[in-house]
């Protein structure tokens, strides 16, 4: 069924709908009416406007695109599956939550508390402002994606990262199996609590990185403005360029060019710090390739 070029205001406006594409509809309106397709299945959104509350919840197989959810169309896709989403602004607090298999392209994303409790999301060639975005989300595959916010990533498990740019704070604290490959990661505190990560071709800004992580691998990173790192972590790294400090390692190796300081005030703290060529790095870690942990 075909509904096009009309408006939606009022409560459960398509509530139940099965089979519905939407062209060119605005759901907005004096009645303020939420949860316009709630219980619905293979719904199409093309070029809407929503600008009301909880539209897509309890919902089986949407697609939406070229449309617009603004900042009052809060917790816009709760607890549904199958969903694809592209060139579509999402403005909205919340607007992804629960949800599995989801793909996400071409999109532009400001809502905090986006993407929690998701399972399996791929996101390619969007931007995004959050905070807490995507915690406690499973099987992620991100490809150029630029975010900017706090506390991002948080225990998550099973990701994938590639050629992407996050100007963040405490990301990836308590992640599982993830990898994050040639892309640019700046902010304070990165990956503490962490296990199994991989940073590959990456380039790594901020304050004290790495700390108190398990079966954590660096391989050909750069790690700029980074003091205090590495502070009772299980690493083997190989790092491209002098670091600022490095505490107390607990075990593993450690190839750097340079060291300001090496900070050694804990007995059970056994890492190897290494003064070598990158070259040599390289080397030593050769045959620890990264872990495919996503599908």
């Amino acid at each position: 069924m075909l509904i096009e070029n009309r408006t939606f205001d009022e409560e459960r406006a398509l509530y139940g709908s099965h089979g519905v594409i939407a062209r060119s509809c605005n759901f907005d309106g004096p009645a303020d009416g939420e949860s316009a397709f709630k219980e619905s299945s293979d719904i199409e959104a093309d070029r809407c406007f929503f600008n009301l509350r909880y539209p897509f919840w309890h919902d089986n197989g949407l697609k939406i695109s070229n449309s617009e959810m603004t900042d009052k169309c809060r917790a816009a896709l709760w607890y549904s599956q199958g969903i694809e989403i592209t060139n579509t602004k999402m403005h909205g607090i919340k607007a992804l939550r629960e949800c599995s298999d989801v793909t996400v392209r071409d999109c532009d994303i400001i809502s905090p508390e986006f993407g929690w409790s998701v399972n399996k999301i791929r996101m390619e060639n969007s931007t995004a402002q959050s905070e807490y975005f995507m915690m406690r989300s499973r099987k992620l595959t991100f490809k150029n994606v630029v975010f900017r916010g706090k506390y991002s990533f948080q225990y998550i498990e099973n990701g994938v990262f590639d050629n992407c740019t996050f100007d963040t704070k405490d990301a990836f604290w308590h992640g599982k199996n993830v990898v994050i490959r040639n892309s640019t990661v700046k902010g304070e505190y990165l990956a503490w609590y962490s296990e199994g990560l991989t940073f590959e071709n990456c380039r790594i800004i901020g304050t004290q990185p790495f700390c108190y992580c398990k079966n954590l691998r660096l391989i050909n990173c750069e790690l700029i403005d980074a003091d205090l790192c590495f502070e009772k972590s299980d690493v083997q790294a190989q790092i491209t360029t002098p670091v600022v400090s490095i505490k107390n390692p607990r075990s593993g190796k450690i190839f750097v060019p340079a060291v300001g300081q090496i900070i050694r005030d804990d007995e059970e703290s056994e890492g190897e710090i290494i003064l070598d060529k990158a070259s040599l790095g390289q080397d030593a870690l050769k045959d620890q390739e990264p872990r495919q942990v996503c599908a």
